[in-house]
């Protein structure tokens, strides 16, 4: 797609960075630009993305984790394969240019944890982005990730309605 290649960053500790994401995936199904989105660190069919996927034409997406709470201090092996096996297939898409826009939902985390090196994946980057259009979000953005990346966005918790009691909801967090 004309201009696609550059790598955008969502990071921040207010919500929306998946949000955003998803946005900028919906304007791009309306120019017919492919989509494929990993999903680090979930694995939960009942998510709004996972659920509607199936109805927005070019968008594939991978939740590439487990339906279970990792523990980033002492990661379960399980949880670093599958990070692991989520970021090769991530390096594959990107090498091929296999699709127009490619998102990596928690990556950030997944590197501010150690879960992945970052110098291995900041490097990657460095020598094949230009194809594929990048968005990579989640908390916690590596200022190595910050300094390659093309577009940064803080999100920024100003007022939260969870602070008065009202649970994630069904369509509108997750």
């Amino acid at each position: 797609m004309k201009g696609y290649g550059l790598l955008q960053v969502y990071t921040g500790d207010g919500k929306g960075k998946t949000t955003a994401a998803l946005g900028v995936a919906l304007r791009a199904a309306g120019r017919g630009a492919k989509t494929v989105m990993l999903s680090f660190l979930k694995d939960d069919p009942s998510y709004g993305e996972a659920m509607v996927a199936q109805y927005l034409p070019n968008f594939t997406l991978c939740q590439v984790g487990r339906d279970a709470f990792v523990n980033f201090h002492n990661p379960d092996p399980a949880d670093l394969k599958m990070v692991r096996d989520g970021w090769e297939e991530a390096k594959r898409i990107i090498s091929e240019a296999a699709t127009d826009l490619l998102i990596l939902d928690e990556l950030n985390i997944v590197l501010a944890t150690d879960m992945l090196p970052k110098q291995e994946v900041i490097q990657f980057l460095k020598e094949y982005k230009g194809k594929t259009e990048i968005i990579i979000t989640g908390r916690s953005a590596p200022k190595e990730l910050i300094a390659i990346a093309d577009l940064v966005t803080e999100m920024q918790e100003i007022k939260h309605y969870f602070h008065k009691g009202v649970s994630s909801r069904d369509g509108i967090d997750h």
